[in-house]
């Protein structure tokens, strides 16, 4: 085998969701003169860690405005009807200025993930997670995620793994040491198979040992419940009251374990939900028409914007699913708002100064 370099890497070649420069690369298995199979692929050159309360991608401060995305589809439910249909969901959340998403219980089809590292869009990869916490799905979970990074490792565009989400299969891990346990083998484990990559131990609360405090919140209310939303302010306002919100039925970090520094995120909230096209469902706040939709988005995310604890947030969610109503777009991809709109909105952030 032959492998020529012809230039070394530099700030400019790397992959970010605003340049997702990407490598072509060429394999030619010869025997003598003869070739005997071409097999063509890519690779891209990105690095993401954490310090100092903050993200960093290629060594630089990056907030991520995410989008939960669950990967439904009216037709095949959990299969796009075509491959045009996985971009353009990344297409549409990109025009509506968020940067990526996160893959909420579901392990995405490579399709999605090849489409993500081409038009530049962050991915937290997930998997569904177990109904009960068991000797047999412990060690399913385990064979799982290990197929998971053998599979997807390499794709640029992956930066966090998500092996738990709000207890689910670990329900008594605010206190049970055997939960516990498990919690921090998957986090240890996914590093060992993967050290390039961040790791959230239980994503919202009840965390172990994680790389982000990743927080759950849908505490703001309706428009005209201005005390919730002033509490929903006041927590979401520095790192401390983040930290020390008022007491809820699970607490940030499960027993025995503490805040560390790490960057905190709000990695689920809003949900507004809007019966835009006759689908019957939920939203955690309701609204009647496309500009109350879009007051009560505006509102929801200045609060988040103004936050001196924050380093980013995923915004539930990109599309109606089932019986839930609460996407930016209907389940058949149809934008319920002018999504110049969000992008206004999105696009009014600054980067915080952390305190």
């Amino acid at each position: 085998m032959f492998i020529f370099r012809t230039n070394f890497h530099h700030e400019g070649w790397s992959w970010t969701p605003e340049t997702p420069n990407l490598f072509d690369v060429e394999f030619v298995l010869k025997q003598k003169e003869n070739i005997k199979d071409v097999v063509s692929s890519y690779f891209g050159l990105r690095k993401i860690h954490q310090e100092n309360g903050m993200i960093y991608l290629n060594n630089k401060p990056y907030y991520q405005k995410l989008i939960l995305d669950q990967g439904y589809w009216p037709t095949g439910l959990m299969t796009a009807p075509t491959d045009d249909a996985l971009a353009k969901d990344i297409q549409v959340a990109k025009e509506m200025g968020f940067n990526g998403c996160r893959k909420h219980q579901k392990t995405e089809d490579p399709r999605f993930l090849y489409w993500a590292d081409k038009l530049g869009y962050l991915v937290w990869g997930e998997c569904a997670a177990p109904a009960v916490f068991t000797h047999d799905s412990s060690k399913r979970l385990m064979q799982e995620w290990t197929e998971i990074v053998d599979r997807d490792y390499n794709h640029p565009c992956i930066v966090t793994w998500v092996p738990i989400n709000e207890s689910w299969g670990v329900p008594k891990i605010s206190f049970d040491r055997q939960q516990q346990h498990f919690s921090q083998s998957l986090y240890h484990y996914l590093h060992s198979l993967d050290a390039t990559r961040l790791v959230i131990s239980n994503d919202g609360w009840a965390m172990t040992e994680t790389d982000i405090c990743a927080i759950h919140h849908y505490g703001h209310g309706e428009e005209k419940e201005e005390d919730k939303y002033q509490d929903f302010v006041t927590t979401l306002s520095t790192r401390e009251d983040l930290l020390n919100r008022p007491s809820t039925p699970w607490p940030i970090f499960a027993n025995g374990f503490i805040y560390q520094g790490q960057p905190i995120l709000l990695t689920e909230f809003g949900g507004i939900g809007f019966d835009f096209s006759g689908q019957k469902g939920w939203g955690y706040t309701s609204v009647k028409n496309e500009v109350d939709f879009i007051k009560n988005y505006r509102r929801i995310i200045n609060a988040v914007y103004r936050s001196k604890g924050l380093w980013g947030f995923c915004y539930t969610q990109l599309t109606d699913v089932e019986q839930e109503i609460n996407g930016l777009l209907t389940y058949d991809r149809q934008p319920k708002c002018d999504l110049k709109e969000i992008k206004k909105i999105n696009d009014s952030f600054r980067t915080p100064y952390l305190e």
